[in-house]
C-alpha cells in the first residue's frame, strides 16, 4: 500500500481544527464510567468521583488520573516529557502519518467524523494524525505522557486520560475505532491487553494494533541488555545513550566506508550492540531509549494476533505493510460485551 496523494494533502497543519472539542469530548462524562465498579461518575472540583464505590479520580496538571502515580510505564512518562515534539508531524514532515497508514492500513476516509480511542497515546504522535484526518480522539496512557499529549493537542478534538488498558474507564461499545501502535507489547500480558479492547468497540467498528515482530532475532542481544537497562532510572539511561548512540552511529558509518570488510564488520557490531540509526540524531537517541528502558517488551507473530482477534469474535482480518500490524472489525450483529 502506498500513501495516496489525497492522504498527503490532508496533512497540512493549516487544516487542523481551530475550535475546542465538541460533542462527547466537550463533556467526557458521557463517555466515562468507574474503572473499578463500572458505576456512573460525577464531576467534582478538579476531577471525578464514583458515588457507588466512593473512589476519586483527580485531575492533575490538566489530565484526569484513573491510576495511581508510579507504575511500570514510568520510563515512557520520562521519555515523552524529554522528547515532547520530536516525532510530531509538521509542515515539512509527515513521517508519523505514513507510519500510521502503513502499519494499520487505515485511511482518512475510514476515520473522518468517527470517535476513536488511542490506546497508549504517548505524547500524541498518532492522535495528531488522526485528529488531522477529522476524527475525535480519546487518548489513554498509563504514564504521565498523557499530560504531554494533552498539551500538544490542546486545540484539537482530543482529550487525554491517564488510565490502565486492563481497567479502562469507558462503557462497552463506546468507540467507532480503536487503535494501539507499538504499546501493548509493553504490558505484562500482551494477549490479555489486546483481548481487553474489543468490548469498547461499537458493532461494525474497527480495531487495529501494531506490535513488535517475532519473525527475526536481531534483538537477541538487546533483550539480554534490557534485563539490566530497565532497572536503571530513565534519566541515567538517557545520559548514557546521549554518548553511546552517536559513538556507535559514527562507528557504523566509518566502518561501512572501508572496502570489502567494512560492511560485514559494521553489521556484526550493530547486531551485538543495537542502536537506532535514524538520520535525525534526536530520533536516534529517543528510539534507542524507547527500546532499552521498558520493563516489559514482548514480540509477536501474525498467527498469534489472528488467534486473539478471532477469539474475540472479530472478523474481516487484514494485515498492514509492516509486521506485525493486524486490523479487524466487530460484527454488526454482536451484542454488548462486559
Amino acid at each position: 500500500m502506498s500513501v495516496s496523494h489525497e492522504m498527503t494533502q490532508t496533512r497540512s497543519l493549516a487544516d487542523k481544527p481551530a475550535d475546542k472539542p465538541a460533542g462527547p469530548l466537550a463533556d467526557p462524562l458521557t463517555l466515562l464510567c468507574c474503572p473499578v465498579c463500572r458505576g456512573s461518575l460525577v464531576e467534582q472540583e478538579k476531577g471525578y468521583s464514583c458515588p457507588s464505590c466512593d473512589r476519586r479520580f483527580p485531575e492533575v496538571r490538566g489530565v484526569v488520573r484513573f491510576v495511581d502515580e508510579g507504575n511500570y510505564a514510568d520510563s515512557f512518562g520520562y521519555q515523552w516529557q524529554r522528547f515532547q515534539r520530536t516525532q510530531l508531524d509538521h509542515a515539512a514532515r509527515n513521517l508519523s502519518e505514513v507510519d500510521f497508514a502503513r502499519k494499520t492500513g487505515l485511511k482518512p476516509e475510514d476515520l473522518k467524523g468517527k470517535l476513536v480511542l488511542d490506546v497508549g497515546c504517548g505524547m500524541g504522535r498518532f492522535a495528531e494524525v488522526v485528529t488531522r484526518w477529522g476524527a475525535r480522539v480519546v487518548g489513554i496512557d498509563l504514564s504521565a505522557a498523557a499530560e504531554v499529549a494533552a498539551k500538544n493537542l490542546h486545540d484539537r478534538e482530543f482529550v487525554a486520560f491517564q488510565a490502565d488498558v486492563f481497567a479502562l474507564p469507558f462503557a462497552p461499545e463506546t468507540f467507532d475505532c480503536i487503535y494501539s501502535m507499538g504499546v501493548l507489547h509493553h504490558t505484562p500480558d500482551c494477549e490479555k491487553a489486546v483481548k481487553a479492547l474489543p468490548q469498547y468497540l461499537k458493532p461494525g467498528g474497527t480495531i487495529a494494533v501494531w506490535l513488535y515482530s517475532g519473525y527475526n532475532n536481531w534483538y537477541r542481544f538487546s533483550d539480554q541488555y534490557r534485563k539490566i537497562t530497565h532497572r536503571l532510572s530513565p534519566a541515567v539511561l538517557h545520559r548514557f545513550f546521549r554518548v553511546a548512540v552517536p559513538f556507535f552511529y559514527w562507528l557504523n558509518r566509518g566502518l561501512r566506508a572501508i572496502p570489502i570488510v567494512g560492511r560485514p564488520v559494521a553489521g556484526l557490531i550493530q547486531h551485538v550492540f543495537p542502536v537506532n540509526t535514524h538520520l535525525d540524531p534526536e530520533v536516534r537517541v529517543l528510539d534507542t531509549l524507547d527500546w532499552y528502558s521498558p520493563k516489559y517488551q514482548s514480540k509477536h507473530t501474525y498467527e498469534q494476533v489472528f488467534r486473539w482477534f478471532e477469539s474475540c469474535g472479530l472478523e474481516r482480518l487484514s494485515v498492514g505493510e509492516i509486521p506485525v500490524g493486524v486490523r479487524g472489525k466487530k460484527p454488526l450483529g454482536s451484542g454488548r460485551s462486559g
